[in-house]
């Protein structure tokens, strides 16, 4: 089950990665004067429904399938010196939640805003930040220690 959920997961960070910089350039092209459309609206939802189905499926695998996540809890002391376990185990799951904590609340707010700059602004603030950190937490096949693979 674990390897179907890490394929799963490991899937998803794609759509999340396509509809966030969907998001973030229709933020974008607002600045410069465009209306805040539906389809503005449905880029920031698809992110943030992408995001917020990536999160469980990663809670799934932190609390219950992951045996590195097993590793890690059995002594999370040890766990600290190992740079591979504690990246998974508190780097990569703080990021993905500060990421999602963000895009909620930058769709909280883009939906308060008076004005459409407004609204644009807000979106490109909150997701920009957001993107930064998912390009941040995602163990890159570049990545020395944490490299995954590409899918």
């Amino acid at each position: 089950m674990n390897s179907t959920l890490l394929i799963i997961h490991s899937l998803l960070r794609w759509i999340i990665l396509l509809t966030g910089i969907w998001a973030f350039i229709r933020a974008l092209q607002g600045v410069n004067g465009k209306p805040y459309t539906a389809t503005d609206n449905k880029a920031s939802l698809f992110f943030s429904i992408s995001l917020d189905i990536q999160f469980l499926v990663g809670l799934i695998m932190y609390f219950v399938t992951s045996p590195l996540m097993q590793t890690a809890r059995a002594d999370f002391g040890a766990a600290m010196k190992d740079g591979v376990l504690r990246f998974f185990a508190v780097e990569h799951t703080f990021m993905a939640f500060i990421a999602l904590v963000l895009v909620h609340i930058g769709r909280s707010k883009v939906k308060k805003a008076g004005t459409d700059a407004q609204k644009h602004k807000f979106a490109l603030i909150f997701f920009g930040i957001a993107l930064l950190l998912i390009l941040a937490l995602i163990p890159w096949p570049f990545r020395a220690a944490l490299g995954r693979g590409w899918f």
